[in-house]
């Protein structure tokens, strides 16, 4: 891991940018919270059908087409 002023980022902005391919690159900044450079991977972003799934869920969510599962007898349900 790094650490990098902003000054220091704008001036090898390069060079970081490589740097995060292989270890973490945090840019701290004052009085704000620090950002971290990291390359993006497909992994870290949810896809298309996956956003669909969730809009699904949530729309079943405020139909009323839940089941509510007592944890105290999870069992009997499943059973």
């Amino acid at each position: 891991m790094i650490i990098v002023t902003p000054a220091e980022f704008r001036a090898n902005q390069k060079k970081f940018f490589d740097l995060s391919e292989k270890q973490i690159v945090i840019v701290a900044r004052k009085n704000e919270r620090p950002i971290i450079v990291k390359p993006w991977d497909e992994e870290d972003y949810p896809t298309k059908e996956e956003l669909e799934a969730i809009q699904e869920g949530l729309n079943d969510i405020r139909e009323g087409r839940i089941t509510f599962i007592d944890p105290a007898n999870v069992w009997e349900r499943i059973g």
